[in-house]
């Protein structure tokens, strides 16, 4: 049976994962109590004993929670924004290519992607690789999240009884350009430059939609038909797959897998002007569903064990 800690279990990811796992007969729950979990030595016992440890915590603290570890058997899965971008950790996004998986299998250290960062990802790598587009291409992306991306306290705001009017309408942050997922933006699928970035957040609880248009010029003579055959070829399920029906009816909802650990990609305008588009949930493949998905894959069981899909 497999020890599995989670370090933030209270806030929204760390309930997440312990909801797709808690039940499972193949895993024994660390579970400290309210006091237990504010303390240090409590935290390094429960990490050091732990043969999965998910890291739930603000950046600070999960970098904290690796110094607390003190072997080589416990494998750490790092739902912050600490380590992506790091020599030494595995990218936990295991549809990208034959190498990404082999490295969450033999990995002891795992950052999972942010969520806005692997809708863009998932789009832009497999063409980047493939030659379809250049690292040099200049890049935009939207992407539309429930307010459940913003944590405990973003969630208070949006569901207050006495809420202030001006959650009544989508909002557009992170206006500096300085998002925190850029970093991976840019080095998993290794473009020279940063893409603009416009991160709408909305009221909906959670579901997320991230577009990266294109036009003819972008793509080097090669067509939207080039594109959807890489897609189709690269994303085949369960979790992530291909999907030439979405916005089949002429609209795309943010929200249309809430609750899920799946995410479809699509391709939709045509040869001169092209919206790549991923579909997801920001708490599932976003979060939660793929720090689960690591772990099922370090254990060799099904990648979909414990998912909603």
């Amino acid at each position: 049976m497999t020890k599995v800690f989670i370090d933030g279990r209270e806030g929204t990811t760390g309930l997440r994962i312990n909801d797709r796992i808690a039940a499972r007969p193949d895993i024994e729950m660390i579970v400290l109590s309210e006091e237990e979990r504010k303390d240090r030595e409590c935290r390094r016992q429960a990490l050091n004993y732990a043969d999965v440890a998910f890291l739930c915590l603000p950046d600070p603290a999960a970098v904290e929670a690796v110094s607390l570890v003190d072997n080589d058997k416990t494998v750490i899965i790092d739902a912050s924004t600490a380590h992506r971008t790091l020599d030494g950790w595995a990218y936990g996004f295991p549809e990208l290519s034959a190498e990404h998986r082999s490295k969450i299998e033999t990995s002891r250290r795992i950052a999972v992607p942010g969520c806005h960062a692997s809708g863009f990802i998932a789009l832009v790598y497999p063409l980047v690789s493939k030659g379809i587009i250049g690292p040099d291409t200049a890049l935009s992306c939207f992407s539309l999240t429930g307010y459940s991306g913003g944590g405990k306290k973003m969630i208070a705001q949006y569901e207050s009884e006495n809420r202030d009017k001006l959650l009544d309408a989508p909002r557009q942050y992170g206006l500096g350009q300085t998002h925190k997922h850029l970093k991976e933006m840019v080095k998993i699928p290794s473009l020279s430059k940063a893409p603009v970035f416009c991160p709408i957040v909305a009221d909906f609880y959670s579901g997320m939609e991230v577009t990266v248009p294109l036009d003819g010029i972008s793509l080097c003579s090669h067509t939207a038909d080039d594109i959807i055959k890489v897609y189709s070829e690269l994303y085949k399920g369960p979790i992530v797959s291909f999907d030439s029906s979405v916005g089949s009816d002429g609209f795309i909802s943010a929200s249309a897998f809430s609750g899920k650990d799946l995410m479809k990609i699509s391709v939709l305008g045509n040869d001169e002007r092209i919206a790549l588009v991923s579909l997801y949930d920001n708490l599932g493949k976003g979060a939660s569903g793929a720090a689960v998905e690591c772990m099922n894959i370090v254990l060799g069981v099904k990648d979909t064990e414990g998912l909603e899909l």
